[in-house]
Order: structure tokens, then C-alpha cells, then sequence
């Protein structure tokens, strides 16, 4: 039997409706990671807003899943898609805890989403500016707008850097 996951020292914010901005959606997006943490998968969130409204909302579901496809950014674009009945997602941003990674930078960009709003770097894997930029590609025939880092950035970064070393103690 596998041991439970670890709790999670981490509250849920509750940003006020009343201004929708970056910190308000990035704030929903870190209650999506915590709801990950919850189900021992990695706490990462996402949330998609247009408009300033909410189309979709997900967090990694690898490991209960046993789908290396089911990141929260995924999750978020099928979502998505799914409501606006068009896998072109014109018009949205995405807020996401951690910088995507080639994938759904690539998914990001082939769904034509307008903006990628990341909290925190990630100089190995991250496609939006760490490990490489998919922005950058001269051939690409659409380029995300980018905020890159600073956007709940520490509390993103405490949250999956407690996780991990966490999990690192279990084994």
C-alpha cells in the first residue's frame, strides 16, 4: 500500500472578485496547485481567463491518471476547447504556477492563446524563457505574449519546493 500523501501546510487564498487581475487569476491557479498537492500529484495549477473571466481551471493529474500528458496546462487548453467548441483559444491567457514546459509551451502556441502568465521560472525544463523559448522560433506563425516570473512567484516557489522536499524525505 502506498504511503498517504503528505499534508499540505498550505491555505488556499481567496483573492477578492472585485479586481481581475494578474494576481487575482494567479491566486486561482495556486489554489488548483494546492488541490494537486492534496492528491499527491506535483502542485502545479492552471487557470485560462477571457475576458476577465474564467474558461477553465486544472491542476497535474499525472500520477492519478497515469498520463505524462496530463499537466495542468493541458488539462486547462482541452477545458477550454471544449467550452468555446474551437481549439483555436484567441483572446485567452493563461495563468500557470510554473514556467510550461515543451509541451505545453508547444500546446499554448498551437491553440493560439493570446498570453502565457507564469509565476515561476524553470531554467531546466521551462520552454518559455529557461531552458530554451518555443517564443523565440523564427518560423513560428504565432507568438504569446509573456509575463514571465514575479506574479506570486515566491509563495508558487515555496509551495513546490515544500513538496518536494517532502517527498524526498518519504523515500
Amino acid at each position: 500500500m502506498s504511503n498517504p500523501p503528505p499534508t499540505c501546510p498550505f491555505e488556499k487564498r481567496f483573492p477578492s472578485q472585485l479586481v481581475r487581475d494578474d494576481a487575482f487569476f494567479m491566486s486561482l491557479a495556486y489554489n488548483q496547485a494546492i488541490d494537486a498537492w492534496r492528491q499527491d500529484e506535483v502542485p502545479i495549477g492552471a487557470v485560462i481567463e477571457i475576458g476577465g473571466e474564467v474558461v477553465a481551471s486544472a491542476h497535474n493529474t499525472v500520477e492519478s491518471a497515469r498520463d505524462p500528458t496530463a499537466h495542468a496546462e493541458m488539462l486547462a487548453l482541452t477545458q477550454a476547447a471544449a467550452k468555446l467548441g474551437d481549439w483555436r483559444i484567441a483572446d485567452a491567457t493563461v495563468y500557470v504556477t510554473k514556467e510550461p514546459c515543451p509541451m505545453c509551451a508547444g500546446a499554448m502556441l498551437m491553440s493560439r492563446v493570446k498570453r502565457v502568465c507564469y509565476a515561476v521560472p524553470d531554467p531546466k525544463m521551462g520552454c518559455l524563457g529557461g531552458a530554451t523559448n518555443l517564443n523565440d522560433l523564427p518560423r513560428v506563425n504565432h507568438h504569446l505574449e509573456l509575463t514571465a516570473g514575479g506574479v506570486l512567484e515566491n509563495e508558487c516557489r515555496e509551495l513546490l519546493q515544500k513538496f518536494f522536499r517532502l517527498k524526498r524525505r518519504e523515500e
